[in-house]
């Protein structure tokens, strides 16, 4: 099953990068020789996510005078509906004026349609050094103003109710729960989630970024640059932490202490409820998700893929029995992960952090 998905994908590059070169000609960019978006498990994601509409995301410069560029690109439809909506959300941010001393987005250069392909080209953010390489009081304070601005827009924009649920989309509680049924987490999770239900009710209706980590944004001169508009909605304001603590519980495990406490000493009690229900549930949704690539899986990636649905089970006792992963977990998956990545993906992480 692997194989066939890897060659499906393959395939599909090959035949859209012959069809997207001599446009892009025309246009007057040119293709970086390397494209770390293109490769390692980055098939997987297409084969396991089947909502995520096919695109190409790519790196370039434009001719006349060398700009780095990044390149969306989409024949199908469901990729086009994707690159339209993410513009979208780009200018109803602007119309709101939502967090414009916080957020920022990436010129836009062009954005056309040639030949049935939709083609979004952006600048190329270029930054110092990557989030992890900062110093941790600077990641913590750059991840706390971001929350904060995505906080913001709950108190602020209740005149613009329509147009932002109408672009963003929304999910409550009941949203929440029937995907914790279909993620299939655990009994005692899944019970945990349901009893708290009106919790997670309580803090929904604010403006979240369901994939805020590391790849989705950039810093440049001490302003942080949003590459993943399409992540944004309405819910929980505490589904956006959760994402980023989960990923910092393996990334950098000090961050996610921090951030953890900093809610209990400055929040309510059912706010941090909030968050625990909220990591419950993205934990739920990570697990859920290699459990789907094991069919698509064989040989170092098979195994790899099973450690995963190991250390994020071994996450989510943690989190439900409030309490760190604990640092050997931690360090015993890295070693595995490390061993058993493919070059390809190795590359194509550089390429995303």
């Amino acid at each position: 099953m692997s194989k066939d998905a890897k060659q499906l994908w393959e395939g599909y590059k090959a035949r859209e990068l012959a069809v997207i070169k001599p446009i892009l000609q025309k246009l007057g960019f040119e293709l970086a020789d390397e494209q770390p978006h293109l490769g390692g498990e980055r098939y997987l994601m297409q084969a396991v996510t089947t909502q995520s509409g096919k695109k190409l995301i790519l790196i370039g410069h434009r001719v006349s005078d060398g700009k780095k560029v990044v390149i969306k690109t989409a024949a199908e439809p469901a990729g086009k509906r994707e690159l339209r909506h993410e513009r979208r959300c780009r200018q109803v941010l602007k119309e709101i004026g939502f967090a414009y001393q916080v957020f920022f987005s990436p010129e836009e250069i062009i954005f056309t349609e040639r030949d049935g392909r939709l083609i979004s080209i952006q600048a190329f953010i270029e930054q110092e050094k990557t989030f992890l390489e900062r110093p941790l009081k600077e990641q913590f304070d750059f991840a706390l103003k971001a929350f904060k601005a995505q906080e913001s827009a709950h108190a602020t924009t209740y005149k613009h109710v329509r147009i932002i649920e109408r672009t963003f989309g929304s999910m409550g509680a009941d949203g929440y729960l029937h995907l914790g049924k279909t993620f299939n987490i655990d009994t005692a999770a899944r019970e945990f989630l349901e009893k708290n239900k009106n919790t997670i009710d309580q803090y929904c209706g604010f403006l979240t970024h369901t994939d805020f980590v590391p790849h989705n944004f950039r810093i440049k001169d001490g302003t942080m640059y949003l590459l993943d508009h399409s992540s944004l909605r309405f819910g929980n304001k505490y589904e956006g932490w959760a994402r980023f603590i989960n990923f910092m519980e393996l990334h950098n495990p000090p961050l996610a202490a921090a951030l953890v406490q900093y809610v209990r000493d400055n929040r309510t009690q059912e706010e941090l409820l909030a968050l625990k229900c909220m990591r419950i549930y993205r934990l739920g949704e990570i697990i859920w998700y290699y459990r789907n690539t094991l069919p698509q899986s064989t040989g170092d990636l098979l195994k790899l893929n099973e450690a995963r649905v190991h250390f994020w089970s071994e996450a989510l006792k943690a989190v439900s029995n409030d309490r760190e992963v604990p640092f050997a977990t931690i360090e015993s998956y890295k070693k595995t992960r490390d061993t058993l990545r493919s070059e390809d993906e190795k590359r194509r992480q550089v390429g995303l952090h």
